[in-house]
């Protein structure tokens, strides 16, 4: 007799699967959006039945919460670089947040803002990782600070000055025609050198 797929699935570590299930989730969300997470798609995603995935978020909200957070989490990993110059990093920062290859994290901000005005727990993991980036980024600013690549007399205004014009540039990210002109492409680069009282292409030169 000819074994089911599901007969020979490898039973994997309850860490080791949850990660899986929470990887294929982010995929999914950043594909997709948050509405494409379901316990179904997920399941089909990874090669297993939805009754698996239920075992570790009971419902298909815990997962989108989960999913929205992986991603967000992945995003910093990717685009707070932990080593080099502080100013160095400020413009990789910069540079990638302003690079077509970032839409789909904009996309998925832009989904999750909109459908946490519907879900408080969505609202609170939304804040929780708009507050983890604000830690993230002003202490790559203050590492600029003190060793005087950056002169500027509050970090912390500058590094709120600097999400908002990240913000501002990725709302426009769904637009079909889009902005064909330097002061949008620019857009994160001079409003972070005008912030971080940086001369003009600075972080881009």
């Amino acid at each position: 007799m000819v074994s089911s797929p599901d007969a020979r699935r490898v039973r994997k570590h309850p860490d080791e699967r949850r990660a899986e299930i929470l990887a294929a989730a982010a995929e999914i969300a950043l594909a997709e959006g948050l509405e494409g997470i379901t316990l179904r798609a997920v399941a089909e995603r990874i090669g297993v039945r939805p009754g698996l995935i239920t075992h570790y978020f009971p419902s298909a909200e815990d997962l989108v919460i989960a999913a929205f957070v992986r991603a967000a989490e992945g995003e910093r990993e990717t685009t707070h670089p932990a080593n080099g110059a502080p100013l160095e990093r400020i413009a990789t920062f910069v540079r990638d947040m302003q690079a077509p290859s970032s839409d789909p994290l904009s996309k998925l901000w832009l989904n999750a803002r909109h459908l946490s005005r519907f879900t408080p727990a969505l609202a609170e993991a939304v804040h929780e990782q708009e507050q983890l980036n604000v830690s993230s980024l002003l202490a790559i600013i203050e590492a600029a600070v003190a060793d005087g690549s950056v002169h500027c007399n509050d970090p912390l205004a500058a590094c709120v000055r600097i999400l908002i014009a990240i913000d501002g540039h990725g709302a426009y990210v769904n637009d079909t025609g889009g902005f064909a002109h330097e002061a949008y492409e620019r857009f994160v680069a001079d409003a972070a050198e005008w912030a971080l009282g940086l001369a003009p292409g600075t972080l881009t030169s």
